[in-house]
């Protein structure tokens, strides 16, 4: 663990995402994931399969933070071109890795099938590239630089990020505290705001919801890196609400 603050993004690929035809379910585990881990993810995109929109984005993002997770793309078919997006960042060829080739072999032999154009398709990485090994379907991965290319398929994904987790330079975990306010957000959100001010190293965020028998109500959210600043934070909130709930009751 380092002492300096780690971050990353992720970067969806695919058509089928944006068009509403599948649901992603990688960005909230990726982001909780990262945040056990004591990594901070500070963007997420979601782009088509077009080519200098991958690029660009991809640039953008990897020049920005610490790693970038793609998702989606590295499939067998024609509009799989995540492994050619990305191998063009980086200004280097593609070709297919002896390594992924004889996963694949293996993996056919085993589940029948033959190793055809499209499933070599999968055995194509950008060079310098190290595989991420994928205990669910064979086809690798594969992590250049600071990102690290992982499949759509969820079951899949969390495969290939349980395989590169540890090897991941980890921050300061994030701690958190949820306080319960008992009060609507309209009526804290003036004095909250300037709780928030007080603590600029803190991050105060305030989350409204429905409760079955009050009605309205809302949770503040405190984070911080550092324990005793948020227990410092907390006790803060925590006499804002009892003031502000003592005013309205008088």
């Amino acid at each position: 663990m380092t002492a300096e603050i780690v971050t990353a993004a992720i970067l969806v690929i695919g058509d089928e995402i944006l068009s509403g035809r599948t649901k992603d379910k990688n960005i909230g585990y990726i982001a909780e994931y990262m945040t056990a881990i004591g990594i901070d993810v500070k963007e997420v995109r979601v782009v088509s399969d077009d080519e200098p929109e991958v690029i660009a984005a991809l640039n953008a993002l990897r020049n920005r933070y610490t790693y970038v997770f793609t998702t989606g793309g590295i499939g067998p078919t024609h509009d799989d071109i995540t492994a050619d997006c990305i191998a063009k960042a980086f200004g280097v060829s593609i070709d297919y890795h002896p390594e992924a080739v004889a996963i694949m072999k293996e993996r056919v032999a085993k589940m029948g099938g033959e190793l055809n154009e499209a499933r070599m398709r999968m055995t194509r990485i950008p060079n310098g590239a190290a595989l991420v090994y994928n205990k669910v379907s064979g086809a690798p991965g594969f992590w250049i630089g600071n990102v690290i290319t992982m499949a759509g398929v969820p079951s899949i994904m969390q495969a290939m990020l349980d395989e590169v987790a540890p090897k991941l330079k980890t921050g300061v975990k994030m701690l958190s505290v949820s306080i319960r306010a008992d009060a609507k957000e309209g009526d804290i959100g003036t004095e909250l705001g300037a709780v928030a001010k007080a603590y600029p190293d803190a991050i105060i965020g305030s989350y409204p919801f429905q409760d079955d028998k009050l009605g309205p109500n809302t949770n503040i959210v405190v984070r911080s890196r550092d324990a005793a600043r948020l227990a410092e934070v907390r006790a803060a909130v925590e006499a804002m609400l009892a003031k502000v709930k003592a005013q309205l009751a008088g």
